[in-house]
């Protein structure tokens, strides 16, 4: 018993933590990530604090291919963001990188204009690769996320603006959720992201500090997006901002980002906001200033803590599911699930990014199971019920059991009222020293079939033959609502039955037989009973015991009954009482015994001749 308790616990601990397991290792990531975007990630009003200018196909068709472009025209571009110094913008991010020298007069034109217009940020680009590190003793380890190179703004355009990387790390599922805060260059020094000094320099103006958001290990942030791909472009164009026709109201007092606006130029990413189109890198940009300045930065709970409570809440819901059945078992996996949901949301609007997909489909694969477990259990079950009574009692009624169910069978034994019946062949030892074992096997299998046959008619149990008696009883394992009148047509029709046996007995082997049946009514324990090797559904008690002493002491082809029997029987039944004069074993003075003489609506099965 302890061992069959102690089962579904080891189980649910090891499928838990296999599901923890696999959960953390990252194999659900992909499927993980696209929940994630689709209840955590959407657009939101923006601020109006960011604008895009674009370098696009019209600027493309207007000022030719951008491989023939010279640094003139961004030079130009600044001036026209300065030609009305009382409009012009709070900061000016250019979203692409001028690292070396081109001609000395297009690179001074560009450093003029920048350091005319004031608060422009120009770009810095990290190399990141593979590298061995040395470690302090002396071994090697491999560092995946190294800084391999680092190129910035050319020197002159360096010291007249703020320098700010515009690397950006996309997601194994090649969708761009984070945001790089900050490089370290090999010398010491740390380089903080275009976004993170657009932010900076904007909110210096009104005397307020940039407040960094949390990172792990590699300055890495999540990003909340607030718009997604076209909301923060209104269809300016670098060109029509060197033509001089955007108004100054526009990009006044501002965080302007001018970049690649044109999918020839190879600058877009998917988002977690809209994963159908591609985002525009400046308008990513955007994204992660707006982010920044309000200060939304939500934070990944650590994997670990998260494994740890999905393997407790897998382990707890699986023996729940083991343990009751489908029904309240799919009640439990729909609360709990709705609830983790809940949950997710509710951490995520509180500031807090967990893993949304592990709860609801490791307690999905899990009560799946669980139903395919009862499934099998239930067959197992049923197939264990139709072998055990199909031996014992009508097919009908076998059949009913499996509808009822097996819950509600008590086979570990219960208490319960029910009619007892015994027959026995009187003299059938001395005959069957008279013959050939052959014949005794032939008389006595016949006249155990016809008893059987009786019995299973009339909804009977058929508990045990013991040599040539018969013991049934009605009531269990399946209640019945005239249990004595049932047993007692049973009893009249075994005494029928066993005249017709008689009668052919006499005409082939000059032999007969006669029965007594004893039948008695009232409560008995009711159940599998025996040993672990070998069970059997019986009845056992003072009531059993009782109508066996009757059928001992009933004369050939009388059917005994006691007073309980006969108070059920009512007037259907036409008895003689013989009072206290027959006298049981084991039962007290005065205990009365009648004889079953004929029964009302008694029509008989067998056709005596």
């Amino acid at each position: 018993m302890k061992k069959k308790k102690l089962f579904p616990v080891l189980i649910s601990l090891a499928v838990a933590g296999l599901f923890a397991l696999v959960a953390y290792l990252g194999l659900l990531r992909r499927f993980d990530r696209w929940l994630e975007d689709a209840l955590f990630q959407r657009p939101s009003l923006i601020s109006g604090d960011v604008v895009v200018i674009g370098i696009d196909e019209r600027a493309l068709e207007e000022l030719g291919p951008y491989s023939t472009w010279t640094r003139d025209n961004m030079a130009m571009a600044l001036e026209a963001l300065n030609a009305d110094p009382a409009k012009k913008p709070a900061v000016v991010a250019i979203d692409t990188l001028y690292s070396g020298p081109s001609t000395p007069e297009a690179d001074a034109h560009l450093v003029k204009a920048a350091a005319d217009l004031g608060n422009v940020v120009t770009a810095g680009l990290g190399i990141f690769g593979t590298d061995y590190v040395r470690k302090e003793d002396g071994n090697y380890q491999i560092d995946s996320y190294a800084l391999l190179g680092y190129e910035e703004s050319y020197e002159a355009l360096k010291n007249v603006t703020t320098v700010g990387h515009i690397n950006a790390m996309q997601d194994t599922d090649g969708v761009m959720r984070h945001a790089v805060l900050y490089a370290d260059l090999p010398e010491g020094r740390r380089v903080y992201s275009m976004a993170a000094e657009a932010s900076r320099l904007f909110l210096a103006r009104s005397g307020r500090e940039l407040v960094l958001p949390p990172t792990d290990a590699r300055g890495h942030f999540y990003v909340s997006f607030s718009g997604g791909p076209g909301d923060f472009y209104d269809g300016v164009s670098i060109a029509d901002l060197i033509a001089g026709t955007v108004p100054a109201d526009y990009y006044a007092d501002k965080i302007v980002f001018i970049g690649p606006y044109a999918g020839g130029l190879q600058d877009a990413v998917y988002t977690p906001v809209d994963r159908s189109r591609q985002m525009y890198g400046v308008e990513y940009q955007a994204n992660v200033v707006e982010a920044l300045l309000s200060e939304d930065f939500p934070r990944e709970v650590s994997d670990a803590l998260q494994a740890v409570l999905l393997f407790v809440l897998c382990f707890v819901c699986l023996l729940l599911f083991l343990r009751l059945g489908v029904r309240p078992g799919g009640a439990v996996f729909a609360g709990v699930t709705i609830l983790g949901i809940l949950i997710n949301y509710l951490l995520y609007r509180g500031g807090f990014i967990t893993h949304p997909l592990w709860l609801p489909l490791s307690l999905f694969l899990l009560y799946a199971g669980s139903v395919a477990v009862h499934y099998f259990r239930s067959s197992a079950e049923k197939r264990r019920v139709q072998n055990m009574f199909q031996r014992y009692v009508d097919p009908d009624i076998v059949r009913e059991l499996l509808r009822e169910g097996t819950e509600s069978l008590g086979l570990q034994g219960r208490l319960c009222d029910i009619a007892v019946l015994f027959v026995d062949i009187r003299g059938f030892t001395t005959m069957s020293e008279r013959m050939d074992p052959e014949t005794v096997v032939s008389i006595l299998n016949e006249y155990l079939g016809m008893t059987s046959d009786v019995i299973h008619r009339h909804k009977g149990t058929l508990d045990k033959f013991v040599g040539d008696c018969t013991m049934a009883f009605w009531g269990a394992p399946l209640p019945l609502e005239d249990p004595c009148y049932l047993a007692c047509q049973t009893a009249l029709d075994i005494q029928a039955g066993a005249r017709e046996i008689s009668k052919r007995l006499e005409e082939t082997i000059g032999e007969s037989i006669h029965c007594g049946v004893g039948v008695n009514f009232g409560p008995a324990v009711v159940g599998n009973i025996g040993a672990e090797s070998r069970m059997d559904f019986t009845a056992i008690g003072d009531t059993v015991n009782t109508a066996a002493r009757l059928e001992a002491n009933a004369p050939k082809e009388m059917v005994y009954i006691s007073r309980s029997v006969a108070d059920a029987l009512g007037d259907r039944a036409r008895t003689t009482s013989l009072g206290g004069t027959v006298k049981l074993k084991g039962k007290a003075e005065g205990f009365e015994v009648l004889t079953l003489d004929s029964l009302e609506g008694y029509q008989g099965y067998w056709k005596e001749s």
